[in-house]
């Protein structure tokens, strides 16, 4: 009997991931201007952005049913470990939990746990490539998930938003105040908090300076680096992504870099531009 590391959608998994049968991606559905769009294998990036640009409504995502994760749940292995978008983001947590509870209805010897990321994106990618190294040393279900929860509280996320239109549309952003800021070309340098929420660290006048300050907050506060994997996301922006890694490897060590571009639902946070880092 093996194991399974099932990541939500939000996870941008690697090329070496998607083809590592180890991992099972748990597509969440997109709302896009009225149409849904499924985060899997199908999913068109470029036309999602041309969307969303041209729509006047936020878009929407709906995690995967507590139905999809139980079937997951009872695909033939004896151990499973769950990686999901944060809880205070998505309510894709809650439902892996009712899928596990409604999978154990049918076989009470599954072992499961659930993680709350307290991330997203690139940070849930970091997370499932952890428990696959523990499982890889040999280490037991139970040491799995406890070395792997303290790793989730060592984790930092940080992102910076080259495009304010999700925030305005969702009303985090007045009308007034999103004018203002793309006018002076002002950009957000956010973090998530400990508890997963989402916050905003500082702020800069135009993307390149707002990147620097979000290297300078990576800089700071992130202890022990060379043990930890440098992981960057990218929304329709490679170019940019090679140059914050680069600028970022100027002054720290780290153990490894891992590049990706968004799938769906980080497209979607991230919009047009927007670079999401995990380390």
């Amino acid at each position: 009997m093996g194991f399974k590391i099932v990541v939500d959608s939000c996870g941008d998994l690697t090329e070496e991931m998607k083809k590592d049968d180890r991992f099972i991606s748990v597509p969440l559905t997109l709302v896009v201007d009225g149409e849904e769009m499924v985060d899997d294998e199908s999913f068109d990036q470029k036309a999602c952005l041309k969307k969303m640009d041209a729509s006047p409504e936020c878009p929407k995502s709906s995690c995967p049913s507590p139905q999809r994760y139980m079937e997951t749940f009872l695909s033939g292995e004896d151990r499973y470990y769950v990686v999901t978008l944060s809880e205070q983001l998505s309510g894709s947590y809650n439902s892996a939990r009712l899928g596990m509870e409604m999978a154990k209805e049918e076989n009470p010897d599954l072992k499961i746990h659930i993680f709350n990321s307290r991330s997203a994106s690139i940070g849930e990618t970091l997370i499932a490539t952890h428990i696959r190294e523990c499982e890889e040393k040999g280490f037991d279900f139970e040491k799995t998930v406890k070395d792997t929860e303290r790793y989730i509280k060592g984790q930092n996320t940080f992102f910076v938003l080259e495009n304010l239109d999700v925030l305005r549309k969702n009303g985090r952003l007045s009308n007034l105040k999103s004018f203002v800021a793309s006018a002076l070309k002002i950009r957000p340098i956010m973090g998530a908090t400990k508890d997963g929420s989402i916050c905003q660290l500082s702020q800069a006048r135009g993307i390149n300076k707002a990147l620097m300050k979000m290297i300078d907050f990576i800089v700071d506060q992130v202890k022990d680096s060379e043990h930890r994997t440098l992981a960057i996301a990218y929304c329709n922006c490679k170019e940019r992504a090679q140059q914050v890694k680069e600028a970022i490897l100027k002054r720290i060590k780290v153990k490894d870099v891992v590049l990706v571009n968004t799938g769906g639902v980080s497209t979607m946070y991230a919009n047009d531009g927007g670079i999401i880092v995990a380390i």
